[in-house]
């Protein structure tokens, strides 16, 4: 059969299982967006680049599968990176795929071209661009899988206009065997076993990407089991289920001096998928480097990751699931420490009341109440994501989208993937209004798509964190951080969602089951007050309780 490369790329997606792509349109890759027209792969039209890589990252994060983006040479591409970017950090699968100028118009800085190897080669696991349409399935298939494998990541392919209009008979791709993931030897397992044992102090540290839902249920049933405190990195809350004995909090922004203290005391720390980014560790402050103190066993899919930070005293290059599924049930006996660990992180969960008629933490307890036990929270960057991330108990079933990239509107775009890629389940984003308004315009995508999260919108008429900082360092010298916002809820009916605002503790939850309720999705405008733009220490009080 002949098609066109156009038609061999979505017949060969197809085959490849995807059923999901986000992006803008574009005149570089008219002959895709004609095959999409008979083809059964949906395609959400975003109101932005960045909406869309927002989209294709969290939805690669949350279903493990890579999440498909499509975009214009040039400005789509550019304005898409901030997604591979997104899905480089939080080890998500991502494919981007980019309209390119002809072949014959190369290295003449002809109309938006780009040498997409060099844009996105240190952001990407693998960027590259098919010059024939014959080898469209042998490329495709290499990305499928060098996106899912190993530490997960973002590829880019760029796809010639004129190479995707030729004609082929290459045969689309099929299914796709998964990648067998790398396991420890009997006498690795062994001696992470002897070295757990003998901890006075043992602590696990978890994070990462590459975790299934099945993996995840037996990393918490070990972790119950095993007797041994354990911490969720930066963003990578989902992974452990916070109402267990074991779980003792998380590792990140807003970290409380409880969980550096038990980094820092560990004797023996494993360290299942985590990379050691700069949040986790505190600006690398709770480790010495490159030798740290406590006894790290590091447990990595990649063996890129391992010693790339820290020198290890033992480093393995397994799926740290498969070696949870080889170590013994029950591995400490240290009953002092894992008590006062537990204690410790459920001390941090209360919270002096806050300044103003409306008390984040009070919102994010409604949530806990009110939320079911499926429910996925997402949010971008910001002071006002502390309350969820410091306060919000996840449970094993819940699950939360939030970059570790610290990239701001995030959780707008993460919220309409999630819920397109789950309809019935709660899907609630939490944004600051600084947050919201730069992917605010996604609503449109999200109406168009059928999708209706709920948005919280913490409007303190501030970029919060950037002011915090500022007048911590040029106290009373404000400048480039007040926002003049728009009407939050008047958008939301603009876009033929529900919306209103809270002024006051009392009246969230009630607005919050009329939210969950709506057809549409629903925006909730929470007002923090002006004193949230008095100069001087009262951002500070406003996120006092979650930075101490």
């Amino acid at each position: 059969m002949t098609r066109t490369g156009g038609q061999l790329l979505v017949d060969s997606l197809v085959g490849l299982g995807a059923t999901q792509a986000f992006g803008v349109p574009g005149e570089s890759y008219l002959a895709v967006l004609d095959a999409l027209h008979d083809s059964p792969l949906t395609l959400t039209l975003t109101r932005h680049e960045g909406g869309a890589g927002f989209m294709a990252a969290a939805y690669g994060k949350l279903t493990g599968q890579p999440g498909i983006c499509m975009v214009t040479r040039g400005p789509g591409a550019t304005n898409a990176s901030i997604g591979v970017h997104t899905a480089l950090q939080d080890s998500a699968p991502m494919i981007l795929f980019v309209g390119q100028i002809g072949r014959d118009m190369r290295e003449r800085e002809a109309f938006q071209e780009l040498d997409y190897r060099a844009v996105f080669g240190t952001m990407a696991k693998w960027a590259t661009e098919i010059d024939s349409a014959d080898r469209i399935p042998e490329v495709l298939a290499r990305a499928w899988r060098t996106a899912i494998s190993g530490r997960p990541g973002p590829v880019v392919i760029a796809l010639p206009e004129d190479m995707l209009t030729d004609e082929t008979t290459a045969e689309p791709l099929g299914p796709i065997a998964p990648t067998s993931r790398p396991l420890a030897d009997r006498a690795t397992i062994d001696d992470i076993a002897a070295r757990l044992r003998r901890a006075e102090r043992p602590l696990v540290l978890v994070g990462g990407g590459g975790w299934s839902d099945a993996d995840r249920t037996a990393l918490n049933a070990w972790v119950s089991g095993a007797g041994i405190p354990a911490l969720a990195a930066f963003r990578f809350h989902d992974l452990l289920d916070h109402h267990d004995a074991r779980f003792c909090g998380v590792a990140g922004v807003g970290m409380t001096p409880q969980v550096k203290s038990l980094i820092t005391q560990a004797d023996v720390i494993l360290a299942l998928g985590v990379r050691f980014g700069e949040m986790t560790t505190d600006g690398y402050t709770l480790f010495d480097i490159p030798s740290p103190a406590q006894e790290v066993i590091h447990v990595h899919v990649s063996d890129r990751e391992l010693g790339k930070i820290l020198q290890p005293a033992l480093a393995v290059h397994a799926h740290p699931a498969e070696v949870i599924a080889a170590l013994p049930g029950s591995l400490s006996s240290a009953a002092a420490w894992k008590e006062g660990a537990r204690a410790g992180y459920l001390d941090s969960l209360t919270a002096p009341d806050q300044p103003g008629t409306l008390d984040m933490r009070a919102v994010v307890q409604v949530l806990q109440d009110r939320l079911d036990g499926d429910a996925i929270l997402t949010n971008g960057a910001g002071n006002f994501a502390v309350w969820t991330n410091r306060f919000f108990q996840f449970g094993p079933g819940q699950r939360l989208l939030a970059p570790q990239s610290g990239s701001m509107g995030y959780g707008v775009p993460a919220a309409i993937a999630a819920k397109i890629a789950h309809p019935a389940r709660q899907v609630v984003c939490v944004a600051g209004d600084g947050d919201f308004q730069m992917t605010g315009a996604e609503l449109g995508a999200a109406r168009q798509a059928g999708a209706a999260p709920v948005f919280l919108v913490v409007n303190n008429g501030t970029y919060g964190t950037i002011r915090m900082h500022q007048e911590r360092t040029y106290p009373g010298r404000v400048s480039g951080t007040e926002l003049w916002n728009p009407d939050f809820v008047a958008l939301a009916h603009a876009y033929g969602m529900s919306g209103e605002a809270v002024t006051d503790t009392a009246a969230f939850a009630p607005a919050l089951d009329r939210a969950l309720a709506a057809p549409n999705g629903a925006v909730i405008e929470l007002m923090l007050g002006p004193q949230a733009l008095t100069p001087g220490a009262t951002l500070d009080q406003i996120t006092a309780a979650a930075q101490e």
